[in-house]
C-alpha cells in the first residue's frame, strides 16, 4: 500500500481509523473497573487509586510507548512485531528472533481470549434487565456467526465500524460525563500519588495492576493495525478516544463513590451508570463495539500468520482474498483454531468475571518483546543518544515487567492456555530454526560455467524434449548462481532438455507490498534467470507472474522470444511450460542428535501437514513435475559391517 495514501488525514481516514484501531482498547471500560473493584470494599483508596492508575497507564503504555514511540517504528507505513523485526533483524544478530516469535505467540494467543471476554461482557449486560435470561447461549452464537462470515470478508460492513465506533465513544464520554457532575471531586484521582498509595498502603494492592493492564491491552493490537490508516490518523483520532475512556472511567468511579462501602458482587459499574430508560440501546450499541473488537483482532491474526509465512516463522498455509481490497486475506485453517479456541473458552469460564483473571498475561509478554525490539529501533535506526534511549526503555521495562509480576497469579487460571502457547511458540521455532538448517546444506554452483552444456543438451535431438520452457524456483540469491541439486536435476540420470532453461527466484523483501523483477540473461534465448522482488504482505502466484513477464518479453521484443516458438500448436495455442519442484526428504542415512532428530522430524512432519509448493506458489498442477530427492545432514560415519567368510 503506498505510504503516502494511508497518511493522508481526512474526514474518512480519521473514520476508518476510529472503525478498525480501538476495538480492543475502545471496549475495556466494559470490564476494568469491575475487575479492580470485584468483591471488594469500596473505599478512596481503592477507587481513586484504581483510577490513577489506570490513566496513567493510559499515559505512559498506550500514549507515549504506542502511539508516539512505536508508532514511529513503521516498515512503510505497517506495523506489527514481524514488520518491526524486519526492519532491526540485520542489527540483532540472530538474537532478535526469539523475542520475536515470543511477542507473536502471545499476541495471536491472546485472541482466542479477546473476543469472549469482550463479548461475554456486552451481552451479560442483558442480566440487568432480564435477570434470569442465560447469555451463554448468545455468546457463543455471535461468536459463531461472526467467524463464519469471515470467509466473506468484511468489504460492505467495514464501512459500518467507523460511525459505529463513534457513536460507542460518544456514549462512553456522555455517560461517564454525566456522573462526575454527580462527584466532580473524582477529577482528583487523575493525581498520580493515588496510584502510589494504592500500590503501597492499600493490602495486597500490587496485585491489583493485573485489573489496572486491561485498561491497556489493545495497545499491541494498535500497532499491530498501523497500515490500516496511517499513523496520523491513529494519533489524531487517539486524543478524543483517550479523553472518551479516560471520562468514561472517571463517571464510574463517581458512581462507585455514591454507593456508601457495599460489595459490588456481580454488578457492572459499566451498565449501572446507564439511565434505566437507555439500558437496552446501550447493551445493543457495546454488543456491536464488542464484535468490531473481535472483528479486528481477527483480521490482524490473519495477518500476523499471513507475514510470519513470509518470513519463515509459520509453514506454508492455504489463504484466500474474500474481496478485491488489498491486504484483506482470510484464513480458513486460522479463522477455526481461533474459533474452536474462543466457543473453548465461553465453555470453560462461562462469564467475564471468570476470563478477567486469564486475561492479560501474555500481553504483557507481548508488550515486553516489543519492547526489547523497540530498544533496537531507538538505537540503530533512530539513532538517538544512548543514554536517553537508556532511560526510556527503562521506564517502559520497569513498568511492563511490574505488570508481568502481577500477572503471574493469572497462570492457575489459564494453565490449559499454556499448551495452545507452547503449540504456537514451538510451530515458529521449529519451522525457523529447521529451515536455516536446511539452508546450510544448500550448496550453489556458478551458473555461468555450465552454459555451455545448457547449450550442448538444448541442441541435441537424440534426446527427448522434456518442454520448450522449463522453469526451476531457485533459493539462490546471486544472479549467476543455482543449487547444485538443479544441476543435478536438469543433467543426471534422464537429461531434460528444452528450449529455454529459466531460474525463477523469488526475493523476499522488507518491505511490505513491493512488487517487481529483474531478467538476467546468462546465455543468449536460453539460460535466463529471473529475480521477482516481493513485500512480505504479498502472496507469490508464480505461474501468473512468470506468464506475464514471458508476455511483457514478447511484446518488448526482447532476448529473441518473440521470434522463436514458445511450444504452442494448431492443436493447443498455450504455450509450453513446464515448472519443475524439487521435493526435499529425510533420508534414511541421516544419523541425528537427538536436538536435531526432534528439530528435523518436527520440521517434516509440519512440511506434510502445510500446503504444498505447487498451491504455496500459486503453481497449476498439470504444469508441475514433482521430483523428490533424499537429504543427508549427518551421513552414518561408523558403519559395521563385515562379510562373513565361508568355511570349506
Amino acid at each position: 500500500m503506498n505510504k503516502s495514501v494511508i497518511e493522508k488525514v481526512t474526514a474518512a481516514s480519521l473514520l476508518v481509523a476510529l472503525g478498525i484501531i480501538y476495538g480492543d482498547i475502545g471496549t475495556s471500560p466494559l470490564y476494568v473497573m469491575k475487575s479492580i473493584i470485584g468483591t471488594k470494599e469500596i473505599s478512596e483508596l481503592l477507587v481513586y487509586g484504581g483510577i490513577s492508575c489506570v490513566f496513567w497507564t493510559l499515559t505512559f503504555q498506550t500514549t507515549i510507548k504506542y502511539i508516539l514511540l512505536t508508532l514511529s517504528a513503521d516498515n512503510h507505513g505497517e506495523g506489527g512485531v514481524f514488520s518491526l523485526y524486519a526492519l532491526v533483524k540485520r542489527f540483532g544478530k540472530g538474537r532478535l528472533v526469539i523475542p520475536t516469535i515470543l511477542g507473536a505467540t502471545t499476541l495471536l494467543a491472546d485472541g482466542i481470549i479477546t473476543p469472549p471476554i469482550s463479548v461475554a461482557s456486552a451481552v451479560e449486560g442483558i442480566e440487568v434487565v432480564f435477570p434470569h435470561i442465560p447469555t451463554l447461549p448468545i455468546v457463543i452464537v455471535i461468536l459463531s456467526g461472526l467467524f463464519f462470515f469471515q470467509r466473506f470478508g468484511t468489504q460492505k460492513v467495514g464501512s459500518f465500524f467507523g460511525p459505529a465506533m463513534v457513536i460507542w465513544f460518544s456514549m462512553l464520554f456522555i455517560l461517564g460525563f454525566v456522573q462526575i457532575l454527580e462527584h466532580p471531586s473524582i477529577l482528583k484521582a487523575l493525581n498520580p500519588i493515588y496510584a502510589y498509595e494504592l500500590l503501597v498502603e492499600y493490602p495486597h494492592g500490587f496485585w491489583l495492576l493485573g485489573g489496572v493492564f486491561l485498561c491497556t491491552t489493545g495497545a499491541e493490537a494498535l500497532y499491530s493495525d498501523l497500515g490500516h490508516c496511517g499513523k496520523k490518523n491513529i494519533r489524531i483520532t487517539w486524543i478524543f478516544v483517550k479523553i472518551a475512556l479516560v471520562v468514561n472511567y472517571l463517571g464510574q468511579a463517581s458512581w462507585l463513590m455514591t454507593q456508601g462501602k457495599l460489595f459490588l458482587e456481580d454488578r457492572n459499574p459499566f451498565y449501572q451508570i446507564m439511565p434505566q430508560w437507555f439500558l437496552f440501546s446501550g447493551i445493543i450499541i457495546a454488543t456491536l463495539a464488542a464484535i468490531i473488537a473481535s472483528q479486528a483482532l481477527i483480521s490482524g491474526s490473519y495477518t500476523l500468520i499471513n507475514e510470519a509465512v513470509s518470513l519463515n516463522f509459520w509453514p506454508r498455509v492455504a489463504m484466500r482474498n474474500p474481496t478485491n481490497l488489498k491486504g484483506q486475506i482470510y484464513i480458513p485453517s486460522v479463522n477455526t483454531i481461533l474459533w474452536v479456541g474462543c466457543i473453548l473458552m465461553i465453555l470453560y469460564f462461562k462469564n467475564s468475571t471468570h476470563m478477567e483473571a486469564a486475561y492479560g498475561f501474555s500481553i504483557t509478554i507481548a508488550m515486553l518483546m516489543t519492547t526489547v525490539l523497540l530498544n533496537y529501533y531507538l538505537i540503530y535506526i533512530k539513532k538517538l543518544n544512548r543514554i536517553l534511549i537508556a532511560g526510556i526503555i527503562a521506564v517502559f521495562a520497569v513498568i511492563e515487567i511490574a505488570f508481568f509480576v502481577a500477572n503471574i497469579v493469572k497462570i492457575k487460571e489459564r494453565w490449559m492456555f499454556l499448551f495452545f502457547e507452547l503449540f504456537i511458540f514451538m510451530t515458529m521455532y521449529v519451522w525457523f530454526f529447521s529451515r536455516k538448517i536446511n539452508n546450510k546444506f544448500l550448496k550453489f554452483t556458478n551458473l555461468v560455467e555450465h552454459t555451455q552444456q545448457f547449450q550442448e543438451l538444448s541442441n541435441d535431438d537424440s534426446i527427448p524434449k522434456y518442454a520448450t520452457h522449463l522453469i526451476y524456483l531457485s533459493k539462490a540469491d546471486r544472479n549467476y548462481e543455482i543449487e547444485e541439486k538443479i544441476l543435478n536435476s536438469i543433467f543426471s540420470k534422464k537429461p531434460k532438455r528444452a528450449d529455454v532453461y529459466w531460474f525463477f527466484h523469488i526475493n523476499r523483501t522488507n518491505d511490505p507490498f513491493t512488487l517487481n523483477y529483474e531478467v538476467i540473461e546468462l546465455l543468449d534465448d536460453k539460460v535466463i534467470k529471473i529475480v521477482l522482488n516481493i513485500g512480505f504482505r504479498i502472496q507469490p502466484k508464480v505461474e501468473l507472474y512468470f506468464k506475464k513477464i514471458v508476455q511483457d518479453l514478447v511484446k518488448k521484443k526482447e532476448l529473441n522470444l518473440h521470434i522463436r516458438p514458445d511450444g504452442s500448436t494448431k492443436y493447443n495455442a498455450e504455450p509450453d511450460f513446464k515448472f519443475v519442484i524439487l521435493e526435499k526428504f529425510l533420508s534414511v542415512e541421516n544419523e541425528f542428535t537427538v536436538k536435531d532428530a526432534l528439530l528435523l522430524n518436527s520440521y517434516y512432519m509440519l512440511k506434510n501437514c502445510s500446503l504444498s509448493d505447487i498451491r504455496a506458489f500459486g503453481l497449476d498442477k498439470s504444469d508441475v513435475e514433482i521430483e523428490e530427492i533424499p537429504i543427508v545432514y549427518q551421513p552414518i560415519v561408523n558403519l559395521d559391517l563385515e562379510r562373513k567368510i565361508q568355511m570349506n
